[in-house]
């Protein structure tokens, strides 16, 4: 019997600090998970989801409403051991909360079902409950804490009644999402190579602060040996791998928190060695040039959010997921320690800001995820601008 044909029809609570109850059925792992509660509007791709770095410390609600028909394979997760290798992929987010799981695996890559990776990981979800509600309440609220509880982790009254009073305050024990430091939890312990198909035409050291997997091989793809660096890279080793450029990974967490990894920035920009982030690293680098953070009501996460590239009037449709943003305005110019910068892309749906770059393009960032997977690939063409400013600094061309 396939993991799907096992789904639960056990008793699943899920409860937010604003004290809203849902009541649901086990999917995945039986037990207890903390985490805030957020979604995700995204129609594919809930592997590359699951295993994003980024989600870390977040219980995921899809609005798409059924999910794992795909089942689960060896060649799609976007994390990886340590040490690089795929062996140590794992689901990184806390919680799972779907619709409708699929009870049946139809897909030829399929080495396994979401039920039985879930359980393999030990993920708590839950399943069954309205998620169309529970995205209307977090869009009205915005994010908040939250937990999953089902088996022996089931708060009962001494009637035998649930007792969800206590479920609540355990959720509300839990610290915030702001505030928190979680780049270095999910970070490469010692550092890998990723070497392209030939002969290396530039060399970048990748700052992991939570980098997904198909990072580095959009680099590979063009000719570049990228070696990704813990979060706590120094110049020091950033010069011993003879980087041509830096790149500032995507990773969860409060941006307020990494004064470390700010720090290392401002110490790449005054070297003028190029940089390019994403993400997480958009955040770094605004702050290195003295923008601040905030955290959002319920952030951007899906593949199909609309973002306004204002030098070129070019809208990209992209992959995103955050909970934090930096201050500022659609073309807003600014002073820096390193030359005038710019706001170089918002977003079309609410305007917050998606990219920042300086003037004298040395160095620029973006919110999304140009290497998204499983799509959109409308920014990919992003590696190409970086590859352009490594082929300057080395002289080197294709």
């Amino acid at each position: 019997m396939s993991g799907t044909d096992r789904i639960h029809d056990t008793l699943a609570v899920l409860a937010l600090e604003d004290g809203k109850i849902f009541r649901g059925t086990v999917f995945g792992a039986v037990g207890q998970t903390l985490g805030e509660a957020v979604f995700s509007t995204g129609m594919t791709g809930y592997q590359e989801t699951l295993t994003d770095p980024s989600y870390h410390r977040q219980i995921v609600v899809s609005t798409a409403p059924q999910i794992g028909n795909t089942g689960w394979n060896d060649e799609d997760d976007e994390s990886v051991g340590p040490d690089g290798a795929s062996s140590g992929a794992r689901i990184w987010v806390a919680g799972y909360v779907v619709r409708d799981p699929s009870r049946r695996v139809s897909n030829w890559r399929a080495t396994g079902s979401l039920q039985d990776e879930l359980e393999r990981q030990d993920v708590v979800g839950l399943a069954g409950i309205d998620t169309r509600a529970l995205v209307r309440h977090l869009r009205t609220r915005g994010s908040m804490r939250a937990g999953i509880f089902s088996g022996d982790a089931l708060a009962t009254t001494a009637d035998g009644a649930l007792d969800t009073d206590e479920l609540v305050r355990r959720v509300r024990e839990q610290p915030s999402m702001l505030g928190a430091d979680l780049a270095g939890e999910v970070t490469t312990s010692s550092g890998y190579v990723v070497e392209p198909d030939g002969d290396p035409l530039y060399t970048v050291a990748a700052i992991d602060l939570g980098i997904k997997t198909n990072t580095p091989r959009m680099f590979a793809q063009r000719g570049v040996r990228v070696h990704v660096l813990p979060a706590t890279a120094t110049l020091e080793q950033i010069r011993d791998v003879e980087a041509d450029g830096v790149f500032l990974s995507n990773g969860p967490g409060d941006p307020a928190t990494a004064d470390g990894a700010v720090r290392l920035t401002e110490q790449v920009l005054g070297e003028r060695i190029p940089l390019f982030g994403i993400c997480f690293g958009n955040q770094i680098l605004g702050r290195a040039l003295g923008r601040s953070t905030y955290k959002m009501k319920f952030g951007h996460r899906g593949i199909n959010i609309p973002v306004v590239d204002h030098e070129t009037g070019r809208v990209a449709i992209t992959a995103q997921n955050h909970g934090f943003a930096l201050d500022g305005e659609a073309g807003e110019e600014f002073d820096t320690p390193f030359g005038r910068a710019i706001v170089s892309h918002t977003c079309a749906n609410d305007g917050t800001v998606e990219g920042v770059r300086l003037l004298d393009d040395s160095a620029f960032s973006v919110q999304y995820h140009p290497e998204a997977a499983a799509g959109p690939h409308d920014a990919a063409y992003l590696f190409d601008r970086f590859t352009r400013l490594l082929s300057a600094r080395t002289g080197v061309t294709k």
